[in-house]
């Protein structure tokens, strides 16, 4: 059973997402601070966290840059609740390693649909060519692994779908708001600056050169492609 668990101090909205995750057929675990946050991921190893940005004494970017420091957990994927609107605190979580955001108050129908996404996007059917081969780049789409010159590389769940959907068609122009549409799966009410963290983050992890790069190509106004 899918185990999703959910990391706010309002109990209100812990029990409005109990409620409606039990309704899916999901298992939900609870924690009402960063700690005992943490104290959860490592016990049941959950499927996907939705992660409050406002928590008592340790907070949600912190939980979450705790998480993403574990090399077992780097792949479960955070969407993260924020009252915050402020650019800002959306980069910087990106930054840190969350995938997703929504701002409270949010509709808990969206919510549903946002989680159903990443969950189908870490659960992709098996493929007949499962392995992709581009210059240095070695991506087992299966396995999810990504190799640079012949070292692992550990990516986001976004990070790894972001660069798949470049690298299937190299070549092929993306537009921010297509790579939005793509990967998201849903109609995003962030802006589309998201793509351009996620694939700063991608040319830090797979290029040689972040400022060249040779593989993730910026078509000035109009978006991105893959070029090896």
């Amino acid at each position: 059973m899918t185990t999703i668990l959910v990391v706010d101090d309002e109990e209100l909205i812990l029990e409005l997402l109990r409620f409606n995750l039990e309704k899916e057929g999901y298992l939900v675990c609870v924690a009402k601070d960063g700690q005992e946050a943490l104290e959860c991921v490592k016990k049941v190893r959950p499927d996907l966290i939705v992660l409050d940005l406002m928590l008592p004494g340790m907070d949600g970017l912190e939980v979450c840059r705790r998480i993403r420091s574990v090399q077992s957990f780097q792949q479960i994927p955070i969407i993260m609740l924020t009252a915050k609107g402020e650019e800002f605190d959306k980069v910087l979580g990106l930054e840190l390693g969350a995938d997703d955001y929504m701002t409270k108050p949010f509709s808990p129908r969206e919510l549903l649909a946002r989680i159903k996404a990443r969950l189908r996007r870490i659960n992709l059917p098996e493929e007949a060519d499962s392995l992709v081969t581009r210059g240095d780049l070695r991506i087992d789409v299966k396995e999810f692994r990504v190799y640079v010159r012949g070292a692992e590389t550990e990516l986001t769940p976004k990070e790894f779908e972001l660069l798949r959907v470049l690298v299937t068609y190299p070549g092929k122009v993306y537009s921010r708001d297509e790579l939005l549409e793509r990967i998201w799966g849903y109609e995003y009410d962030g802006d589309t600056r998201t793509v351009d963290v996620h694939v700063r983050h991608l040319r830090l992890k797979i290029e040689r050169d972040p400022s060249n790069p040779e593989y993730i190509e910026t078509l000035r106004g109009i978006g991105y492609r893959f070029k090896g």
